[in-house]
């Protein structure tokens, strides 16, 4: 059933942009813009990449709306020197925002990688902000959407497994408490050892000043003798 789930999460595109193999393709200005993500299926926990392409939009006479007409067209001649005049915003939930830089791809000009780990599954939007050129750019798509890990983890962490690891976190807790106490008790028996060689050293001065004093006194006796 989550394999099946899974399938359907990647083929259920959002109608209102256009698809080309997965990717979604829009139009700024005179220019035909295409994103999808780097490795599919994209899935939550695994470190991606939202892939750009921007190129040329060809006039289409016989076609009004720009995104159909760039639905219409392959990505070709890209438009390169963009990497620093566009940005990749990804918006989760309508309020959680992160704004990326873009990476050049260095074989094919007009293409560019905005890397990020999405860390929940679900629909993300795209807003490509900044200008393509001298054209502004302020542009919402929408990529494939992400899915639950857990869907293509094999095997599954059976209740045994967990046990285990429940097991030996436990017996390394004990083994530390056994550490700690053992670091006490030394550090006890270090502290009454010096107690007993200060002690032992206040009685040798005590001793050696009486015997200093009595020597005083018998040599004041003999002088006055």
């Amino acid at each position: 059933m989550k394999y099946i789930l899974l399938i359907l999460s990647l083929l259920l595109i959002p109608s209102f942009a256009g698809i080309t193999y997965g990717h979604t393709v829009d139009a700024v200005g005179e220019y035909r813009v295409e994103i999808g993500w780097m490795n599919e299926p994209v899935v939550s926990g695994e470190t991606n990449a939202l892939e750009l392409y921007v190129s040329p939009l060809v006039d289409c006479p016989d076609i009004s709306i720009s995104m159909e007409c760039a639905n219409s067209q392959e990505f070709q001649n890209g438009i390169e020197g963009l990497r620093k005049l566009l940005k990749i915003q990804f918006v989760y939930d309508k309020t959680q925002t992160i704004t990326l830089p873009l990476v050049n791809d260095h074989d094919i000009p007009g293409k560019y990688y905005a890397f990020i780990t999405p860390t929940v599954s679900g629909y993300f939007q795209a807003n490509l902000i900044g200008k393509i050129l001298d054209t502004p750019a302020n542009l919402s798509m929408h990529p494939p959407p992400i899915a639950e890990r857990s869907y293509i983890e094999f095997p599954e962490l059976s209740d045994l497994a967990l046990t285990e690891v429940i097991d030996d976190n436990a017996k390394l807790v004990e083994r530390i408490t056994i550490l700690e106490n053992t670091v006490k008790n030394l550090e006890n028996s270090n502290n009454q050892i010096q107690d007993e060689i200060d002690m032992n050293d206040i009685w040798a001065t005590g001793i050696g000043i009486i015997a200093l004093i009595i020597a005083i006194i018998a040599l004041v006796k003999i002088r006055k003798n």
